[in-house]
């Protein structure tokens, strides 16, 4: 099968993962509804067809989180990338960096940050939980800071974790350990399991020092997931903003005021986000909660935009209402799943692509042209609230 969408990697990942873990990836919360309207909602937005205009060399390039950048968008935190192929986190951090773009580890990770260090001397960023101890997020901190992590995101959009019936069904977080049946699951997909196999034992590399949390990246995961701190406020936010002294990005904003509150305590920007669909089932999608943001907090402030993302004309769409950049999370993941290293730098490039076509059936040259012309270029298709949302 020749793969030409993301959804062609979405389909290969499946057909290679065992049903845990592509579940884990392609699943949401509850009945899943915020996480297909994070894809559906994009519908509500239709692209400015303008030809025969003057052309001019094009340029994909664009400033977020302080930089230029070569494309319009980086590789998100997405936990356990080194379960769905062999050492995942490094083959992801190679094709970004590849490619000239940002990599985020998830603190959810198989591989360190120290791991991606020896490997790169790229751009790197780190997404934090806040945990409970708050002495192993100063371990976490001062790994980050030996790793010259960049910026920092704090993600605050699970401090109680959504119900998802499919890991519920599959087990993913309430086993601890490969029962005899989850190996023969795992048997029925042979290649990956020789992938990961050749590998070794996988284990969240970041705690595997830590004995409490058991042994095993399951039984790890599960451990870790209930030490995230459940009482987060802004004081907790407040608190990382004296303590890390990089760029520090609040991950999981839907709320205007929250986004303001954000950088009134001097955050350096801000990633919509509704971690996927995995959360609040029935809460915004993010191209939805976009242009209410942006109004909130200045044309001057950091936005970046995760959640439902497979198209170029996708991330036209975001950038053109407000976004100054897009965080790839599930696309890319398919990729890796799919065919390793290889299929994370295929699904940039196919992006990459798709964003030149786009564009340049626009008329629009370039990524900063596309963020002058913002509203003129992205347009309403129908729908009343997007007509209210972008009349703030």
């Amino acid at each position: 099968m020749t793969l030409v969408n993301v959804e062609d990697y979405r389909e290969r990942a499946r057909r290679r993962l065992p049903k845990i873990f592509f579940d884990y990836i392609d699943g949401g919360s509850f009945d899943e509804d915020t996480m297909h309207a994070n894809r559906t909602d994009f519908g509500n937005f239709a692209l400015k067809q303008n030809l025969l205009v003057e052309p001019k060399p094009q340029d994909l390039s664009t400033i977020y989180l302080g930089a230029r950048h070569p494309l319009p968008f980086m590789l998100g935190p997405v936990g356990f990338l080194g379960l769905y192929s062999g050492n995942g986190e490094l083959k992801a951090v190679r094709a970004a960096h590849a490619a000239g773009i940002p990599f985020c580890l998830s603190t959810f990770s198989i591989a360190s940050l120290s791991d991606l260090r020896a490997e790169t001397k790229g751009p790197l960023h780190f997404q934090l939980y806040v945990l409970e101890d708050r002495t192993l997020c100063e371990e976490l901190l001062q790994s980050a800071e030996r790793a010259g992590v960049d910026t920092l995101f704090v993600t605050v959009d699970t401090a109680i974790t959504g119900i998802r019936e499919r890991d519920m069904r599959n087990g993913f977080r309430s086993l601890t350990r490969i029962t005899p049946s989850l190996f023969a699951r795992f048997a029925l997909r042979p290649r990956w399991l020789a992938d990961i196999a050749l590998n070794g034992m996988p284990s969240v590399r970041a705690i595997e020092h830590r004995p409490e949390f058991g042994r095993g990246a399951l039984e790890q995961a599960a451990n870790l997931s209930r030490a995230i701190d459940k009482t987060l406020t802004w004081k907790d936010i407040a608190w990382l903003r004296n303590r890390w002294t990089g760029k520090l990005v609040v991950k999981g904003i839907l709320a205007p005021e929250d986004a303001a509150m954000a950088r009134v305590l001097e955050c350096d920007g801000v990633v919509i986000s509704n971690h996927g669909g995995r959360q609040l089932d029935g809460a915004s999608s993010t191209i939805r909660a976009l242009t209410g943001i942006r109004a909130a907090v200045g044309p001057d402030f950091c936005l970046m935009l995760d959640g439902g993302i497979r198209r170029g004309t996708d991330i036209i769409k975001a950038i053109g209402l407000g976004a100054d950049g897009v965080m790839l999370g599930r696309a890319y993941a398919y990729g890796l799943s799919a065919a390793g290293e290889q299929g994370v730098a295929g699904v940039i490039a196919l992006l990459e692509r798709e964003i030149s076509i786009t564009l340049a059936l626009m008329g629009v040259a370039s990524i900063d042209e596309l963020k002058a012309r913002g509203r003129d270029v992205v347009t309403v298709a129908s729908n009343l609230w997007v007509a209210q949302a972008l009349a703030l």
